[in-house]
C-alpha cells in the first residue's frame, strides 16, 4: 500500500539521518579540538583516525555474523548506538591522548558495524514491503548524507569546533538513535543452519570469495577503500597549507576549508539519486568504472587547483567526489545484496565494510603516509601537494585499468526479492 510504504520510508529516512549525524558532528572537527584546545601532538592525532580502519577490520563482519545467527539486526544496531553514545559522553573528561585513542577505538568498534547493519535493516524492511531496493533505497540513503551535512553545520553554527560540546551533541544523537532502533521493522536472524564448522562459526559470507567475480569485486573494493581514506585524511590539511603562501592568505577557501569540503557531501545527495538509473541501464561494472574514473579526476583536479584563479578545479573536485563515493559505496552494497544468500545478508555487508573501511582504509592510511614522508616531504617539512595528488591520481588510474580487464560481472541487475 502506498501509505504504508511512505511511512516505512520515513522511518528508514530518520534512521539514516541520525546514523550519519552522529558521525558528522565530530569527524571533521575533532582535529580543531585536538590541536587548539588540548594542544596535543600531530603524530598522536594520526592514531585517532586509524581507529576507524582498525575497528572496521573485524567489527562489521563480526556483528554481521551475530545479526545473521543470533540477534535481531535492529536490536543489535540499537545496543551498539547506545553504548557508542555513552562512550562519546566520556570524551570531554579525557585529559591525555593515549586514553582518548582507546576511548575512540571503543567508540568506533560500536559505530562502524552500525553502517553495515543499517543497510541490512533497510534492505530487509524494503523487501518485506515488496519494494525494489535499487529504486527505493538510494532516496532513503541520501538522507544520511543530509544528516552528515546538518551535523557539520550544527557544530559550526554552535561554535563547537574546538569545544568538547561536539561530542555531547554526537552522543545525544547516538542515544536517541539507539532508542529509536528498537521501533524499526524486525530483521530476525536467518542463518540457523550448522551443517559445517564454517556455518557454526558464521563464516558463510566468506564463501562469496570462492566466486571469481566476487573475489575480484572485493579486492577492488579494498583498493577503492584506500582511495577514500586518502581524500579523508589529507583534503583539509591540503587546503589549510595554501594559507602559508602570501597570495592565498585571507581567501575564504583557506579560512573556511571545511565549508569547501562540505560541497563533497552536498554532491553525494545528488548522485545517490542517479544510482537506480545507472545500475539498471549500465550494470555494476560500468558504474564501478565510472566511480574509479571519478577518483582519478578527484585527485587530478586537486593537483592542479588553487584557491584563487583555479578555484573552479577545487570545487569541481568536490563535486566529482559525490560520484566517486556513491557509485562505489552505495552501488557496491546493492551489488553485494543481490549476490548474497538472504541468510547471510548482514555478514555479506559486514564483509564489504571489512574490505573497504577496514583493510582498504588501513592500507591506504599507512602506505600513503610512508609515500608522502619518503618522496614528497621537503627537508623543512613542506609537502609537495602537486606530486602527492598526482601520485594518488596515478594509483586510481591503474586500479581503473586493472578493474576493466579483470572484473566480469553478472549481467543481471540487483534483485528486489
Amino acid at each position: 500500500m502506498p501509505g504504508s510504504s511512505a511511512a516505512l520510508k520515513l522511518r528508514l529516512i530518520a534512521m539514516n539521518f541520525l546514523q550519519f549525524y552522529v558521525w558528522g558532528a565530530w569527524l571533521t572537527t575533532i582535529g580543531a579540538y585536538w590541536f587548539q584546545t588540548r594542544h596535543w601532538g600531530g603524530a598522536q592525532f594520526g592514531a585517532i583516525f586509524s581507529t576507524m580502519g582498525l575497528a572496521s577490520l573485524f567489527m562489521p563482519a563480526l556483528m554481521g555474523i551475530v545479526a545473521d545467527k543470533w540477534v535481531h539486526a535492529e536490536r543489535l544496531y540499537g545496543v551498539l548506538h547506545l553504548v557508542g553514545g555513552a562512550l562519546l559522553f566520556l570524551v570531554p573528561a579525557v585529559d591525555d591522548p593515549r586514553t582518548l585513542f582507546w576511548l575512540m577505538l571503543a567508540n568506533m568498534c560500536c559505530y562502524m558495524p552500525t553502517i553495515a547493519l543499517s543497510i541490512a535493516v533497510a534492505f530487509n524492511a524494503l523487501k518485506r514491503a515488496g519494494l525494489d531496493i535499487v529504486t527505493d533505497y538510494p532516496p532513503v540513503r541520501v538522507w544520511g548524507t543530509v544528516g552528515f551535512i546538518v551535523a557539520m553545520w550544527t557544530t559550526s553554527l554552535l561554535h563547537l569546533e574546538t569545544s568538547p560540546g561536539q561530542f555531547r551533541v554526537a552522543g545525544a544523537a547516538a542515544l536517541l538513535l539507539g532508542l529509536y532502533a528498537f521501533s524499526l521493522p524486525p530483521c530476525p536472524p536467518r542463518d540457523t543452519r550448522h551443517a559445517t564448522l564454517a556455518e557454526a562459526l558464521g563464516l558463510r559470507a566468506f564463501a562469496l570469495l570462492r566466486r571469481y567475480d566476487m573475489a575480484v569485486f572485493f579486492l577492488f573494493a579494498m583498493a577503492l577503500g584506500a582511495a577514500l581514506q586518502l581524500t579523508n585524511a589529507y583534503g583539509d590539511t591540503f587546503l589549510h597549507d595554501f594559507g602559508k603562501q602570501p597570495q592565498y592568505q585571507g581567501l575564504l577557501t583557506v579560512r573556511y576549508p571545511n565549508i569547501v569540503l562540505s560541497i563533497s557531501q552536498m554532491s553525494e545527495t545528488l548522485f545517490i539519486l542517479t544510482i537506480p538509473f545507472f545500475m539498471r541501464r549500465f550494470g555494476i561494472k560500468t558504474v564501478m568504472l565510472i566511480s574509479m574514473v571519478a577518483w582519478v579526476l578527484r585527485f587530478g583536479l586537486f593537483a592542479y587547483g588553487n584557491p584563487a584563479g583555479l578555484l573552479w578545479m577545487l570545487v569541481l573536485s568536490n563535486i566529482v567526489y559525490g560520484m566517486a563515493f556513491d557509485f562505489f559505496n552505495i552501488s557496491g552494497s546493492l551489488f553485494v545484496e543481490s549476490q548474497a544468500d538472504p541468510a547471510i545478508r548482514a555478514s555479506a555487508q559486514g564483509l564489504f565494510m571489512l574490505m573497504t573501511n577496514g583493510v582498504g582504509a588501513v592500507l591506504g592510511s599507512s602506505l600513503s603516509g610512508w609515500l608522502i614522508e619518503r618522496f614528497f616531504t621537503a627537508p623543512d617539512g613542506a609537502l609537495d601537494w602537486h606530486g602527492i595528488w598526482l601520485s594518488f591520481a596515478g594509483y586510481a588510474l591503474v586500479v581503473t585499468l586493472l578493474f576493466a580487464v579483470l572484473f566480469r560481472a553478472p549481467r543481471t541487475a540487483p534483485s528486489a526479492a
